[in-house]
Order: C-alpha cells, then structure tokens, then sequence
C-alpha cells in the first residue's frame, strides 16, 4: 500500500527553514517555562519547598519569561494570555505570578528586606546574562548591570565581604569602568563573564540554601 503511495513514506517537517525552525523553539522555550512556573507555583502551595528557594526559583523563572515572551511577541501573540488559549495551558497559578512579576509576597517585617534584596539580586544575574545571550556587548549595555549586581550583593549584610560572587562582580566592574564608552566584549571576555555570572549566581544561592538550613 505504501509502495502505490509514496507521500506516506516522506519525513514530515515542521519547518522549512532555518528561521521557522527557531520560531517552534522559541514557542517551545516559552511552553515549557510556563509550565515550569505552574509547577513551581503548586510546590510551594504544599509547602515542598522552601522560602527562599522558592523565591529565587521565582524570580529566575520571570526573567526567564521575560526573555522568552519577548521572542514569540507578534500580532498572533500580543499577551501571554493569547499564547496560553493557543496552546491550551492549565497554568492559572503561572499566570498571577506573571501578572504580579514578583513571588508570592512573605509578610513578615523581618524579613521584608532581605527577600526584595534577593529578588533584586536574582533578577539582576538573570537579566545580565541574558544581555549576553542576546549578543549586547558594548560597555554601555553591561557596566549598568554589573554595578547594580555589586550595589545589590553590597547592601546584603549578611553576605561577607571576601563572598565570591561580590569578587568576581568587583572585579568585572573594574574592567569595564577601564574600557571607553565604545568599546565591546571580546568573544574571550564574553565567554568569561557569562561564565562567572553562572558560577556567582549559584554561589549566591547556595548561601540562601545555607542559611535556610
């Protein structure tokens, strides 16, 4: 049958071009940070996980969406809610967390601070090092960033001064406060700065998770 048939045995694309391509998996990439945050909403509501994981978990996955919204952003989709009945998504939880751009809000006093504080932290690498990502490499794109990171870890008391992550961010705001206006990232310097953004963030998050214990 297939023999008199020979359509059936052709591969079936789903794009047929390289830009196409990219498209599914930005549409790909949003889906699933969706359903991610949904996840992690519901986690929290049992209490499965921790403030301040949750919290940093939060704020990572906004940023997230940030960036993977702005990819599929059209006539098609102008909001996150044409995406969703598109695609049929259970994620009323994800959603208020979108809408809100903020983790469920702890109210304590105490503590009122130091959660913004690391929201604002997390948000920070976050956004950085999509900067990057996003091939943004002249002087005046990133040394804002990175001396908000370092004003940020700076006003955490609780972080002490020789904390790698305050190091490594120090370190970098001397190279670019050296560097003219015009000048940009080497691929070498790129590479190396999105590598200590990674390793500064999750030394940062190892410390809530410290604390916390």
């Amino acid at each position: 049958m297939n023999q008199s048939r020979p359509e059936l045995m052709e591969e079936v694309k789903l794009h047929d071009s390289p830009k196409e391509r990219a498209h599914y998996d930005n549409l790909a990439d949003l889906y699933a940070v969706i359903n991610t945050l949904q996840c992690l909403e519901r986690a929290y509501i049992r209490d499965c996980v921790k403030t301040n994981e949750y919290e940093a978990a939060c704020n990572k996955l906004l940023a997230q969406y940030k960036t993977a919204f702005r990819l599929v952003q059209s006539s098609e989709f102008p909001d996150v809610d044409s995406f969703v009945k598109k695609y049929r998504l259970d994620c009323v939880a994800a959603l208020e967390r979108i809408k809100d751009d903020q983790p469920v809000k702890v109210r304590s006093e105490k503590t009122g601070n130091s959660n913004k504080c690391i929201a604002d932290i997390v948000s920070l690498f976050i956004t950085t090092s999509d900067c990057l990502k996003l091939e943004r490499r002249a002087k005046d794109d990133i040394y804002p960033l990175v001396r908000e990171i370092c004003d940020a870890l700076s006003s955490m008391t609780s972080l002490p001064a020789n904390f790698e992550a305050k190091t490594k961010m120090n370190e970098w705001l001397k190279t670019l406060g050296e560097m003219s206006v015009s000048d940009e990232l080497s691929d070498d310097q790129t590479r190396q700065l999105t590598f200590d953004l990674d390793v500064s963030y999750n030394a940062f998050i190892r410390t809530l998770k410290d604390e916390n214990n």
